[in-house]
């Protein structure tokens, strides 16, 4: 058995498992209530008149927004646990959706998407830190099952998206549908969370405790910490790269119509979604080093094969093989991130989510900036070496705590 290897309890008391049902699907409701915001963006333009540039400085100040929360609420779950900051940032969350299909101007624009980047970017860290403690205590590698069910979210939320809309319904009724529908998950689920005082401690044999007061770290761990936002910036950037340009790359590469090049990003989403049902069996038998150099190797295989494409179905293969590698990288990076400290953990895992955040906002403008350059083909030259920096950095995702400074093996009774 690998040293960075979470052992597998048979034993899961039903107060755990009911904490990862809870978990799962405050990732779907979550991604539900993103695609809302996202299938209305054309409409929200059209309604405040602004145009694609403008749109796009916008769309940073969501960003912005999102970065800002996670900052801020990773010091509060550290005095507050998150349950209850889960419970208060999905409030905001239902609120903040809703705002900026009111707006009616690019001001007021600019104010709702700053709240609603907030909300979201204090949902995102206090759902991924209760779900560090759920997987911590539930014996075995699960984050990546979590991340899934957000993707799960988003497509079931774009579905009624698109049904709201051949209905004939406005975008502000739609939205506030789908915003219902996420508040009536939060209230139903969100109380089977893990409580701040359960959550605590999180298993006999990990060492773990989450204290209301953060600590000085060490040199190493700070290191470290360092080593898992730099991954995260990278991998998110690259991951960002598909969900703006794979379309676009598919139209100028090889001259596709618009509605076919669509296709690429579909397989690439399809195959990251399908991706992190599966990989954390192979996480929890190799360990999350192995899947993040490896997955990292992989996406950067597909890239490659996307680059050399000369026919649409390669083209597809190699998004599938990009997605495919992606997809269970990133929440073994959450994992480490939330476990590298004992006392620290909502705090690092915070800034951790900012930087991969970070990433995901700059890698498409990076990248176009790039191939307005060179062209868009070559331009993707750039995530792919960032896919191969993380296959040299992949050792450092091997769960350690700072108390003990040796592998957690953790297990719980």
């Amino acid at each position: 058995m690998p040293a960075d290897q979470l052992t597998l309890d048979p034993a899961i008391p039903v107060r755990l498992a009911r904490a990862r049902v809870g978990v799962f699907a405050t990732f779907f409701i979550v991604g539900f209530g993103m695609a809302s915001w996202l299938v209305s963006i054309p409409a929200v333009q059209q309604r405040t008149g602004i145009s694609h540039g403008t749109l796009g400085l916008l769309l940073l100040v969501l960003g912005l927004g999102g970065v800002i929360g996670m900052q801020v609420v990773g010091f509060v779950i550290q005095r507050l646990g998150s349950k209850i900051v889960t419970a208060a940032a999905l409030s905001l969350y239902v609120i903040g959706v809703n705002l900026p299909v009111h707006a009616s101007g690019a001001i007021g624009l600019g104010l709702a998407l700053l709240m609603f980047g907030f909300a979201n970017g204090a949902v995102d860290v206090a759902m991924n830190d209760q779900a560090v403690i759920v997987e911590r205590d539930y014996g075995r590698p699960i984050m990546s099952a979590f991340h899934a069910f957000w993707s799960v979210g988003g497509a079931a939320g774009a579905l009624l998206g698109a049904a709201t809309q051949v209905a004939g319904l406005s975008v502000t009724v739609a939205v506030l549908i789908s915003s219902a529908l996420v508040a009536i998950g939060g209230l139903v689920f969100v109380r089977l969370l893990l409580p701040a005082d359960r959550a605590s401690t999180s298993g006999p044999n990990t060492g773990v405790h989450q204290s209301a007061e953060p600590t000085k770290l060490s040199t190493a761990v700070r290191r470290r910490v360092i080593g898992f936002g730099v991954l995260a910036f990278l991998l998110f950037l690259a991951e960002g790269v598909a969900n703006d340009w794979s379309a676009l790359h598919a139209i100028e590469h090889l001259g596709l119509p618009a509605a076919t090049a669509a296709l690429a990003y579909a397989t690439f989403a399809v195959s990251m979604t399908v991706g992190r049902l599966t990989v954390d069996r192979i996480a929890g038998r190799f360990g999350p080093a192995f899947v993040v150099r490896y997955g990292s190797l992989t996406a950067a295989a597909g890239l490659l094969l996307v680059m050399l494409s000369p026919a649409f179905a390669v083209t597809l293969i190699g998004w599938a093989i990009f997605g495919v590698g992606l997809s269970g990288v990133v929440p073994q990076i959450f994992t480490a991130a939330g476990n590298v400290s004992s006392t620290n953990q909502s705090i690092l895992l915070s800034r951790v989510v900012g930087a991969g955040y970070v990433g995901h906002l700059a890698g498409p403008a990076l990248v176009g900036a790039v191939g307005g350059w060179i062209g868009l083909n070559l331009a993707f030259g750039l995530p792919l070496v960032f896919c191969l920096v993380a296959v040299v950095l992949a050792p450092i995702v091997t769960l350690r705590t700072e108390r003990t400074g040796s592998t957690t093996s953790p297990a719980h009774a």
